[in-house]
Formats: C-alpha cells, structure tokens, sequence
C-alpha cells in the first residue's frame, strides 16, 4: 500500500484521470449509439427473448481494453522510458514484422488467424484478424516509430538542420509512410507524417526548412490539381476531396448522380446528425436520431453531437484538448530531451487525430478513416493508446525538472 501510495504521489495524477474520463465516455457514447443507432442486443426472432449482447459488444470490448489498458499504462509509467528506446532492435523487429506481410498477403487465413484483413469497403487490407477480434499492427508500430525517431533526433541533437542530417531523418521518416501507403492506409500514413513533422520541430528544425516545405507542397497540390486531378489517389480519395470544396457536384465532378450521393452520404447525414443535438441534445438513450454510417467508428462524434449536443461536443473535445496540452507540458519540462520528443510525437499524434476526425465530421476534411482517440470503437485501438499514455506518464515520473526552474 505505501508502495501505491507513493506511486500517485509522483505520477499525473491529473493526465490519468483526464484519460480515464474519457474512456467512461466513450463506453457510456457506445453504449448509447448500440441501444439508439445500432442493434442493441440480439434477440431471437421468433420469441423475442435476448440471445447475445448485439451491438452493446462494442461498449464491453471497449471498457474491457480500457481497463485492460490503463493497467498497462501504469505498469509503463514504472520503466525508465530511456530503457525502453534502448531496446529499439526488439520492437522495431516485432512490430514491422507484423506490418511488412500484409503488403504482400491479402485475406489469407490459417486456421482461425486472417493476416491482410479488410476491415473497411476500400483497399486497406493493414488488419490481421483473430476470431471475431482484429488488429492493425501500424498502430504498435507507430509507438516503436516515436520512440526510434527521437532517438534519432536526439542523436543529432544541434546539427538537425544540417542537409546530411535532415535527409537521414527525412529517410527515417519517409519509409514508414511509404510502407504504410503501400498498405492502402493513407490516413494513417498522414499521422505518421503529422507526428514525424511536430518531432523535428521540437528539436529546432530551422523556419526556413518548414516555410520551404509547407510552399512545396502547396506548389505541388496546385500543380497536381490542375493538371493531373484524374490520377490522385485512388478514385473515391478524389471524390472524397472534391466532394469537400463542391458538395453540390456544381461542377460535375461526380461520372455520376450514384456516384455523388455515395459519396458524400456520410459526411452528410454526420453533419445532420450533429446539428439535430441542439445545445444540450436528444438524449443519450432517449429522443430521435439520424442514422450515419460507422457512427461507432469514424463518425463517432456526430453521434454525442446527436445524443448530447453541442455541449457534450465541448465538453469531449476540451478534455481531449486538455490531454494534449498536458502531453506537451510533460515534453517541457521533461530534464532531456528525449523525453521531449517522445512526449512531442505522441502529442502530435493525439493532436492530429483529433484534427483530422473533427474535420471529416464537420465535413471541412475529407473523409480518410482517421478516429477520434479514445472514443471511436476498436479494442486494439484503446489499448495502443494506452501504450502511450503509459509513455507520458514514464516521462513525468522519471524527471525532476519543473516547467518554469
């Protein structure tokens, strides 16, 4: 018990409980969308008597992986996060030797194992699949790349912006995106760029590299745009994209009417479904809903718009932005930098997420399969974001040095 006891006195206690709020809320947000949006519990069909759980499943696996999770994360904390960058060979072998053969395997099962499932109607075949259970390895590879690239970064430390150093960490960088573009993720591979980017500017990466990329890139999707539309992405990621800044097909994007309405269904009934809440709702397990495709997942917070309104919004979106912040702080006042850049890349994957996901619900983003952490449905999903808090936490135990000293 004092052993406990002094454990919470030199954690974040208030990190954890911000973490933990928010896997309560996003059971109870489950819960509600099983009993309102999806199928509750399986009934049979002739006596009416329930049979199984139904939809609630996603609720149980949920609360099941946190709690799973946050015992994960404390146990974490406890070791020197120095020790575990030290073991890069380990994860780096086990978690890449995950992700490389679903490039090359496509739905294949041996016995109850499916390696390069599909878990989504696109290409993305990035899941294995365990019984009814599955797993995205780009997810515990995303923890092994933050803790290899700060390594990286603080390996090189003052000399980032020299050209030899900087296109190492760009190569570092651009191999995990290309894996992971291979793979059919995009969404993904946008994070990992997201987070390797939010990484190098923690470490002093020099404004005249940042000004310089971000005016490439703008040179290049005005010149891609214009001239080469019809050989972006994958067909539907076009669509998705101009179904953003034309909604209305005024410019006849769309081959056809089938087309269009396929397209921007989601983001249009998630944008209804978010307005219909009002400020304080329709009510958690009560009132009327908009059904929205994968409103447990991707579109889960067009869901608490719908059942808890705009207040609810605010509330989810605040103690997740107070998770950030709180992450950053962490990287602050961590007394190296390593600590720094592990706490920047994983703020900087929270950050993006959260970005991302909010704007496809809004629908100024387009539509990539990014969730919204914490709260979207996905047992493997809660338990790496656990990983991560246990990281944070590591960082905070393991320093002494005080944000402002």
């Amino acid at each position: 018990m004092e052993s406990i006891r002094q454990y919470f006195k030199r954690t974040d206690k208030v990190y954890l409980l911000l973490c933990i709020f928010s896997s309560v809320m996003a059971v109870l947000a489950l819960a509600s969308w099983a009993a309102k949006q999806g199928n509750g519990f399986a009934t049979d069909a002739i006596t009416g008597q329930i049979t199984g759980i139904g939809d609630y499943r996603r609720a149980v696996v949920q609360a099941g992986a946190s709690v799973i999770g946050i015992a994960v994360a404390l146990l974490l904390s406890c070791i020197d996060y120095r020790s575990l960058v030290k073991v890069w060979p380990v994860h780096v072998v086990l978690t890449w030797g995950l992700v490389l053969p679903t490039l090359v395997i496509r739905n294949v099962s041996i016995g109850p194992l499916t390696i390069g499932y599909n878990a989504g109607d696109t290409d993305n075949f990035s899941w294995y699949k365990l019984g009814g259970f599955t797993f995205q390895p780009t997810e515990l590879a995303k923890i092994s790349f933050i803790l290899t690239f700060a390594m990286h970064l603080n390996n090189v430390r003052s000399r980032i912006n020299e050209p030899k150093e900087l296109a190492k960490l760009l190569l570092h960088l651009l191999v995990p995106i290309a894996i992971i573009h291979v793979q059919g993720d995009d969404g993904t591979a946008i994070i990992y760029g997201i987070i390797g980017c939010c990484m190098m500017f923690a470490a002093g990466l020099s404004w005249k590299y940042i000004f310089g990329a971000f005016a490439a890139m703008i040179s290049a999707m005005a010149v891609a745009f214009a001239f080469f539309s019809d050989k972006i992405g994958k067909g539907y990621q076009w669509y998705r994209i101009l179904a953003v800044i034309d909604p209305e097909n005024t410019t006849g994007w769309a081959p056809s009417e089938t087309v269009w309405k396929d397209i921007i269904y989601q983001q249009q009934r998630g944008e209804i479904a978010l307005g219909s809440g009002g400020i304080f709702g329709n009510g958690l397990f009560g009132g009327r809903y908009y059904s929205v495709p994968n409103a447990h997942n991707d579109f889960i917070l067009s869901w608490i718009g719908n059942a808890a309104g705009f207040v609810g919004c605010c509330v989810v979106l605040g103690v997740l932005f107070a998770i950030v912040v709180k992450t950053f702080v962490t990287g602050a006042r961590s007394e190296d930098l390593l600590g720094s850049y592990i706490c920047a890349g994983i703020g900087g994957a929270l950050l993006a997420q959260i970005a991302v996901n909010v704007g496809m619900n809004l629908r100024v983003l387009p539509v990539i399969g990014v969730t919204l952490p914490f709260y979207s449905a996905g047992g493997s999903s809660v338990l790496m974001l656990y990983i991560c808090v246990g990281l944070v936490l590591s960082v905070y135990i393991h320093n002494k040095k005080k944000l402002f000293s």
